[in-house]
């Protein structure tokens, strides 16, 4: 029986990164497409689907940005962009825009390869503890299916990025308790911060989260901040339990 090999999408408009990685992320066991620029990317993701995309941001014809854009019109697939941009809001954009992380250049290989690990493991299916047998938690007009990876807000599903829903699963195992950002960064991503940008991955995703779920995201109700900690998700009450 054939084996299943996770595919890759590495897009880079320099050739030697470009072979640089389809050699190492082939010889630990993924199946590697490449594009050049950002136009090309487009054309074979539509063709080979894969599992993740790698995705630098400065390139010829559509950048970084514009393609992480168009991706996320039409699919929830996990995106790390590479940077060589200098300015932290710069690096920031690209998560706002929906990509799951970033790493800067020059970067190490193994630094890349392990954030590939991370994301791949996260986006899924493991349930985390603290969470139901039926895997499914309801909360004001909020419906988390932990099972199929799936949310709802009243009857209308709402799209969450594979490391979104686990960032909503980790906070809503543990509802009530405050998670730092570094515990945050830690469990969901896989990774120490090593600079004081590294937390602001949990910042941007928390906030694309409250503009998904919550009523009024300047004001949450549901993701609520922890004064000088991180974050928590409300609690959720026990059936027959009152405040």
């Amino acid at each position: 029986m054939e084996i299943h090999k996770e595919k890759i999408l590495v897009v880079d408009d320099e050739a030697s990164i470009r072979r640089i990685l389809e050699t190492r992320l082939s010889m630990i066991g993924y199946d590697v497409v490449t594009a050049a620029d950002g136009e090309e990317a487009l054309d074979i993701f539509h063709k080979t689907e894969p599992d993740l995309v790698v995705l630098d941001v400065m390139m010829p014809k559509l950048d970084g940005y514009g393609v992480c854009q168009e991706l996320r019109k039409e699919s929830d697939i996990p995106i790390i962009m590479l940077t060589a941009l200098g300015d932290v809001a710069d690096r920031i954009t690209g998560l706002e825009l929906g990509a799951d992380d970033y790493v800067v250049k020059p970067f190490s290989p193994k630094e890349l390869e392990a954030r590939i690990r991370s994301v791949l493991r996260r986006v899924e299916k493991n349930g985390a503890p603290g969470i139901p047998s039926s895997g499914v938690i309801s909360i004001g007009s909020i419906k988390i299916d932990t099972n199929k990876r799936q949310v709802y807000k009243g009857d209308e599903r709402i799209r969450l990025t594979g490391m979104e829903f686990s960032l909503l699963e980790l906070l809503v195992s543990r509802s009530g308790e405050p998670f730092s950002r570094s515990e945050i960064l830690q469990e969901v991503w896989g990774y120490t911060p090593e600079r004081h940008v590294d937390t602001r991955v949990v910042d941007v995703h928390i906030s694309r989260l409250r503009a998904k779920l919550e009523d009024d995201p300047s004001n949450p109700e549901l993701i609520l901040t922890a004064r000088g900690t991180g974050y928590l998700f409300q609690r959720i009450l026990e059936p027959g339990e009152e405040l």
